[in-house]
Order: C-alpha cells, then sequence, then structure tokens
C-alpha cells in the first residue's frame, strides 16, 4: 500500500576520506508525507540521501526501510520501492528524452521480459506531468538546463516508487517552474500517498511544501516537526548564522522568512 513504507535512519555515521559529514544522527520519514530538509551549505543534506538510497554506505549505524537494512536489500526489490533524484545526474551522451525516461521502468522489468502497455502508460504520464511530451525526440545533450531537470524528474516519476528522495528537484528552474515542479510532487502525495523527502535550499518554498521540516547544524539533526516549530528566528540563526524575522505566508499561513541584512539588523538595535 502506497505510503505504508518506513524510513528510518539510526545513528547513523558518514563520511568521505578522513572527514565526518554526518553523525549521530536519527530520522525517521513520516510515511505518506513531505518531509524537506533544509540547512548550510556542506551541512550533510545531499550525503544523508545519498546514504538513504544506499548510495554511500554508513561508516556506523543503520538505513531501515520497513525495518531492513537498506544495505542487504535487493537492489531490484529497493529500486521499485524507493527512487532517487540526485544533485546534478550524467544522461548517456546522445540519448533522447523518452529513453532516459524510460530507464526509470527498469526496475518493474523481469528478464527478458518485454517493454509493455503499463511501462508507455508510465512515460507518458511522466512527460505530461513535467510538461516535457514535446521533447520526448530531442536528444538530452540538446536541452537547457531547465528542460532536463524537468526530464529527469519525469524518469523519476515512471518509477512509480512508493517512496520518492530528491536533491534540489528546483535547480536550474526559473520560478514559474519551480513551483510547477513543487506542486507536481504535492499532487503526486495527495493523490498517490507517495512519502517524499527532498533537500531545498529556498527556505520559504522548504516550509511552504512540507509537511514534515529538517534542519540540519552540525553533522546531525537539529531540529525536526512542523514547518512553525522549525522556523524561528533563533534557529534560522544558528543553523545558517542569519538574523531574521518570521511572518506568517500571506498564501499558505506556514512561516515565512525575511531576512536582514547588516543595516536592518543595525536599525533593529537603534530603534
Amino acid at each position: 500500500m502506497t505510503g505504508s513504507h518506513t524510513l528510518t535512519v539510526e545513528n547513523l555515521e558518514l563520511g568521505y576520506g578522513g572527514r565526518t559529514v554526518v553523525e549521530s544522527l536519527d530520522l525517521a520519514v513520516p510515511p505518506g508525507k513531505i518531509t524537506t530538509i533544509v540547512g548550510a551549505n556542506a551541512c550533510g543534506k545531499s550525503t544523508l540521501l545519498r546514504s538513504m538510497s544506499r548510495l554511500l554506505s554508513p561508516r556506523s549505524g543503520h538505513v531501515l526501510l520497513d525495518g531492513k537494512d537498506v544495505h542487504r536489500l535487493p537492489a531490484k526489490k529497493l529500486a521499485r520501492t524507493l527512487g532517487l533524484l540526485p544533485q546534478s545526474p550524467i544522461a548517456p551522451e546522445g540519448i533522447v528524452v523518452a529513453d532516459l525516461v524510460g530507464r526509470g521502468r527498469h526496475p518493474h522489468q523481469r528478464v527478458l521480459s518485454r517493454w509493455s502497455r503499463e511501462d508507455d502508460a508510465a512515460v507518458a504520464e511522466a512527460l505530461a506531468a513535467t510538461d516535457t511530451t514535446e521533447l520526448a525526440e530531442r536528444s538530452v545533450d540538446e536541452l537547457s538546463g531547465g528542460q532536463r531537470q524537468r526530464v529527469w524528474i519525469a524518469m523519476a516519476l515512471a518509477q512509480q516508487t512508493d517512496l520518492l528522495l530528491l536533491d534540489e528537484p528546483t535547480t536550474f528552474l526559473d520560478v514559474s517552474h519551480q513551483v510547477e515542479v513543487l506542486d507536481l510532487l504535492t499532487d503526486l502525495n495527495r493523490t498517490r500517498g507517495t512519502t517524499i523527502v527532498m533537500v531545498l535550499h529556498d527556505l520559504n518554498l522548504a516550509a511552504r511544501y512540507a509537511d514534515y521540516l529538517v534542519a540540519m547544524a552540525d553533522r546531525r539533526v537539529y531540529a525536526e516537526g512542523d514547518p512553525a516549530e522549525v522556523l524561528t528566528s533563533d534557529n534560522v540563526r544558528t543553523v545558517f548564522g542569519l538574523e531574521s524575522r518570521i511572518i506568517p505566508d500571506p498564501i499558505s499561513g506556514k512561516p515565512l522568512v525575511l531576512p536582514l541584512g547588516r543595516h536592518h539588523v543595525l536599525d533593529d538595535v537603534l530603534t
């Protein structure tokens, strides 16, 4: 059943070479919800997502899908349940859009099985949802950064997993397409119950679209919960080193972060 899978992280330590990026990190992703992860650059957000999808093995601790270590699950079984859109993915040279999106169907195909009507339908639906149908026969190499990003998202959607991890899915997109993509992911969550975990840089978009917000600092989860509980002036100062005021978003009612520059901070002090 969609939305019924659990994804948890227990006492995780991650690193590259001699550098520790994540340590003593615990997180339980709420099933069937949209979770967004925020934090300063190099705080370990992308590294955490890589480990949750088993692209990076932990030094210690565990990532558990339905209580089972993801590193012990058969690769194809994991890929039918959990999908990942990493940062800056690389497409095979010369591949056309429809073929790239079709690769999202590989986990659903068995040895010697033929391409099915269900595969065609899933690819067509993913292309339509990301407004890339007209690009289907074009080479991915010819696309703009924004078009290419929407095609990668289409491939992730074609995989039709119950859990979807996205690392900066709005990268390279203009404002209108950022909102379209996040609306699309919200629709996917609301209609199918897909559990979505995404890393976002934009605090206000993260707050608007999140059911559950996770703020990382000092190599671990610093605060988590409802966006209104996590996005406080004190937390923004600690996590981002930024002075701010928090007001209700007039559209969503979620917290809206108003950064204060040096001059505004000085004005506050003087008045």
